[in-house]
């Protein structure tokens, strides 16, 4: 259930490589259908006014990240469409707040609860730092294992409960993040075998994904996890002073 709206980008975007639809461009109903779904999922209370919020921030951040990468020349949206800007269909946005709704939906469904989290003026510049790398390592030093070290020294006590069922269990957050990380390169492969973007490697034919987008993966999860925690953080305070 946590899975809900990657799970329909999935299967949106077999449906749309299997099938032809005569006066609709594919990334065009890709965008319709996750529209379509992010609004059902609020209308149906699976999706609180807040997390979509928090979805809606992860697609901004998103668009901005593909802006740059297209241009560089990292990956490339090579379909015709009319939602397309410099090359970049607006549906790839949610795919990175797909991520943001999964780690909503894993919060509440899960009951997550974060033990020794680092203050914010520590996580808030580490997450500022990791989203400017994914830009300044086209023209300068590429910082990730330096910021990955800093990170495991950052969050090396904070440890995430979770109940399933009646029964609470606990994991370090830096592998919770390793982890969430490896399952997103999973889906990456999937997505890019039906199309959704194209590596320069796969332009002929596809190709596994390289095992070094796990640490962008990896990197890309910290961000967002720091973001959700710190928000929902945010709430609970002001929620205690009124």
């Amino acid at each position: 259930m946590s899975c809900l709206f990657p799970v329909a980008i999935f299967i949106a975007l077999a449906i749309s490589k299997m099938i032809a639809m005569p006066g609709l461009h594919r990334y065009d109903f890709l965008l319709i259908v996750c529209i379509l779904m992010q609004v059902v999922m609020y209308k149906t209370g699976l999706e609180t006014k807040d997390e979509l919020k928090v979805i809606s921030l992860f697609h901004i951040i998103g668009l901005g990240l593909e802006l740059f990468k297209v241009h560089m020349g990292s990956w490339s949206y090579p379909e015709v469409a009319w939602t397309k800007i410099y090359g970049v269909p607006l549906y790839s946005g949610f795919m990175y707040a797909s991520v943001a709704s999964y780690l909503c939906q894993a919060w509440r469904r899960f009951d997550l609860t974060l033990v020794h989290w680092p203050r914010y003026s520590l996580s808030v510049p580490l997450a500022i730092a990791i989203y400017m790398n994914f830009f300044s390592h086209h023209y300068i030093y590429d910082f990730r294992w330096v910021l990955s070290g800093l990170l495991f020294l950052v969050f090396f006590k904070t440890v995430v409960h979770f109940k399933v069922g009646k029964k609470i269990y606990q994991m370090p957050i830096f592998l919770s993040f390793v982890l969430v990380g490896f399952f997103i390169w999973i889906a990456e492969n999937i997505t890019t075998f039906y199309g959704a973007w194209t590596y320069p490697n796969q332009n002929e034919t596809w190709q596994l994904v390289h095992l070094g987008k796990i640490s962008s993966w990896f990197l890309l999860v910290i961000i967002s996890v720091i973001i959700v925690a710190d928000l929902k953080h945010v709430k609970q305070k002001i929620t205690k002073q009124e």
